[in-house]
């Protein structure tokens, strides 16, 4: 229950410092806005389908591999980075408060603003007539497994390779587009020359918008996308696990210093 606790607190206290300053959410709920339908106005136009088929095709790039990218990974590196560059680390040293439940907490805060943008993206995608064909509980499971997985590459970035607030923006862009174009982010997968194709078998990002894709927009089982899913999951457990301990190495550089 002590854990339970302090995690439930850390979220509780990231997500509130979030809420006064409100920027942050914002923008973090208009850019799927703007980018889902961008891209779905976009796909009507080039593959001439009804504007609902253009909504459930565009659903799952702007959510996993856009939108999740920039909120769980890009606001993961930020709490990081600020709470070192402020001492908040420092101050909870002194405190009872433990590391699981402080790395716990960050997790559960990005978790829920995750799921807030995942509602969000679908709830504008329905409302203009696309459908979710496959099982809810199944894309619930590859949201759940990207946002695990941008959790922790957020805190080996954050711990790792950003030193202060300025460095945050210049990570994300040097690290995260390539990947989101080779994603298949903003331009599918299938327009890819040979020699591409073949790299985004090891992009996590195309994993995560093919198991969303499969599922929710062509109605598959996990057992029809198990090559994508096995993968990202996969990947969400080694990144989880890596994100720990950079945190744990960060932690004791910040004590020694």
């Amino acid at each position: 229950m002590k854990y339970v606790r302090e995690t439930l607190a850390v979220a509780q206290r990231i997500l509130l410092e979030l809420w006064r300053r409100q920027r942050s959410l914002i923008f973090w709920a208009l850019f799927p806005v703007l980018l889902l339908v961008l891209n779905s106005l976009i796909l009507q136009e080039r593959t001439q389908v009804s504007l609902g088929v253009a909504y459930s095709n565009a659903l799952p790039p702007t959510l996993v591999g856009a939108a999740l990218f920039f909120s769980c990974l890009g606001g993961s590196v930020a709490t990081v980075v600020a709470e070192r560059e402020q001492q908040t680390l420092k101050r909870l040293f002194l405190s009872p408060l433990s590391g699981v439940s402080y790395f716990l907490g960050i997790c559960l805060a990005y978790g829920v603003i995750g799921l807030g943008q995942t509602v969000l993206v679908y709830a504008i995608a329905r409302s203009q007539g696309a459908t979710v064909e496959g099982s809810l509980l199944a894309s619930l499971l590859i949201v759940a497994l990207s946002i695990a997985a941008y959790v922790g590459v957020g805190f080996v970035l954050g711990t790792q390779f950003a030193r202060r607030t300025e460095d945050v923006n210049a990570l994300i862009a040097a690290f995260g587009v390539p990947l989101m174009i080779l994603g298949g982010a903003f331009l599918p997968a299938d327009f890819f020359p040979d020699s591409l194709l073949r790299l985004t078998r090891f992009n996590p990002i195309y994993h995560m918008i093919e198991a969303l894709s499969g599922v929710a927009a062509e109605g598959l089982t996990l057992g029809e996308v198990s090559t994508h899913v096995r993968f990202l999951g996969i990947f969400a457990i080694a990144m989880v696990v890596a994100g720990w301990l950079a945190y744990r190495r960060m932690v004791q550089v910040e004590r020694q210093l």
